[in-house]
């Protein structure tokens, strides 16, 4: 026991000398330690700093605003509005047909715009491949930049050889196969809208074909669709097998038989309406799965689609001219022997219709279908003065009271009338602003509560054809009352009263103006093989498009 103690005693100085030993190793370690730690909270620091610039840097460039747009020129384009308004530099980009209709579908709630805006014509070619009549149209859009767009939608394998300096310069759009009669051909009208959407300043839109040729000048045709109060969509009903007789039961309730429209598929549209039918959602998948084989779509998608949604904001015809007189279930074609003088002032002028309530004989603003063989007779004998056309009077309709003014203003659409109206009327977001609704927005903003008592009266307006006038007087009428009084009670259900009872009357009158706007234009070309047919052949269609035609000719 004595010699383990004596050596644990013994052990004490040795190791006393190994931990004094100790305390001196860590002091350096310590120190080249701090060094290191030092030096890399220095190179962090410099490194959060360099990527926080850098990274601030690069954000815009990352972030597109306006899908499709070059990227900007300088860092003070950034964040200007230009970069957000700039058109597209060529129609071709790498969206896919869903994101495209959903990006075209942005419209802005602020009606005036905050830069000057120029409204420019939309020009949407439908083709197969080329141009041939390209010349022509060079020549038409020629010393106008700035107020017309072109968009060409041909088949996907097809690349159109222009020059830097031709209009048609990298203006098609990224296409898919279409077939006559089939939903793709209402797809790629669609998908032509859509890209034409995207530059903000195009305010009229027209489709035309590689067939089509204008027959005015640009200005004749750009003051005809500005100063128009509506969109030009042919829209008729036809009671016989290739109209009605092509309805599928399977539509209702999304269409009914009574709403079921035919009409020409070439049209002209406003902004307002190109968006309704690009992001349209409800027709649309009724129309692919029940309008074949034999419906041929594009004759009855968009006519019975906007008849239901905007009637009031058409037309009711086209003002693409054709010939039906040779039969057959295409129109006529014209080559070199059949461009004359006299020929194309019969095209230009030789029939009467409405334009503003007005008539004129300015009907038609292009012409189809002229072989490529046409296009020199044209460049030779096509050369027309601007033409001063009856416009109408396209008057601004008020609803006024102690304190309010709310105006309806024309299609015409200038940057000063565009600054009063966002002063003066209201739009609802993702409404229609056709020519029905619009007096109910007013009257909206002159007594808010009246809206909800006032949209059945507007919907029974719609169905039974009320006039335009006639509803707004409503409207003036019922938004001054207040809202609990027994008089606005009283109003409205007299007028709806009054509606019903008038309602076979409306339709009568609707009926014999189709046939007066439609009828005799569409089915001229029947009229002479059905004039031979025995009478007992007949079909009641037929006997009915006969008896308009003697009672109106």
């Amino acid at each position: 026991m004595q010699a383990r103690v004596a050596s644990t005693e013994d052990m004490k100085e040795p190791r006393q000398a190994a931990l004094a030993q100790g305390r001196l190793f860590p002091t350096g370690m310590l120190k080249l330690f701090l060094g290191f730690l030092l030096l890399g909270v220095a190179l962090s620091a410099f490194g959060m700093y360099t990527a926080r610039h850098t990274l601030a840097a690069a954000a815009p460039a990352l972030f597109r605003p306006c899908l499709g747009t070059s990227p900007p020129a300088s860092s003070s384009d950034l964040d200007t509005l230009d970069r957000w308004t700039r058109p597209p530099p060529r129609a071709r980009h790498a969206m896919a047909d869903d994101e495209l209709l959903w990006r075209a579908s942005f419209a802005p709630r602020v009606r005036a715009y905050p830069f000057r805006r120029v409204p420019k014509l939309a020009f949407m070619f439908l083709t197969r491949g080329p141009l041939p009549l390209a010349p022509l149209w060079e020549r038409f859009f020629r010393g106008h930049e700035g107020r017309y767009s072109v968009y060409v939608h041909a088949l996907p394998s097809y690349r159109g050889n222009y020059t830097a300096d031709s209009v048609f310069y990298q203006r098609d759009v990224a296409s898919k196969v279409t077939e006559w009669g089939q939903m793709s051909m209402c797809d790629a009208e669609r998908r032509l809208l859509a890209n034409a959407l995207l530059d903000i300043s195009n305010e009229w839109f027209v489709l035309v074909s590689e067939s089509c040729i204008p027959i005015f000048d640009f200005n004749t045709t750009y003051e005809y669709f500005q100063n128009s109060s509506q969109s030009f969509v042919m829209v008729f009903d036809d009671p016989g097998p290739y109209g009605r007789g092509r309805y599928n039961y399977n539509m209702t309730p999304e269409v009914e038989l009574t709403q079921w429209r035919k009409g020409s598929q070439w049209f002209e549209v406003d902004r307002e309406l190109a968006i309704e039918i690009i992001r349209d959602t409800r027709y649309y998948p009724k129309f692919k799965e029940f309008c074949r084989p034999h419906c041929y779509v594009d004759e009855h998608y968009f006519p019975t689609m906007l008849m239901i949604e905007a009637p009031q904001s058409l037309a009711n015809r086209s003002i693409t001219w054709v010939d039906w007189s040779r039969g057959g279930a295409h129109p006529a074609t014209f080559g070199r022997r059949d461009i004359t003088e006299e020929f194309l002032k019969r095209v230009q002028t030789g029939r009467t219709c409405l334009y503003n309530n007005q008539n004129t004989t300015t009907c038609f603003l292009f012409a189809r279908k002229f072989a490529p063989s046409a296009l020199e007779p044209l460049l030779a004998n096509l050369t027309v003065d601007k033409r001063t056309i009856l416009l109408g009077y396209c008057a601004d309709f008020n609803i006024s009271s102690s304190s309010n003014v709310a105006s309806f203003p024309c299609r015409k659409h200038t940057e000063e009338q565009a600054r009063a109206s966002s002063h003066s009327m209201t739009q609802s977001p993702g409404k229609l602003m056709d020519a029905i609704r619009r007096p109910v927005t007013a009257a909206s903003s002159v007594h808010q509560s009246a809206a909800n008592h006032l949209q059945p009266v507007v919907t029974l307006a719609q169905r039974n054809g009320v006039s335009r006038r006639g509803l707004l007087t409503l409207l003036a009428s019922a938004a001054a009352i207040p809202e609990a009084s027994e008089s606005r009670k009283a109003l409205l259900q007299d007028y709806v009263k009054r509606s019903k009872e008038n309602k076979e009357k409306n339709d009568k009158e609707r009926r014999d103006e189709v046939y007066k706007r439609n009828y005799k234009d569409y089915f001229g070309f029947m009229e002479g093989p059905v004039r031979e047919k025995k009478e007992e052949d007949l079909t009641e269609s037929e006997k009915g498009i006969l008896a308009w035609l003697d009672k109106n000719k």
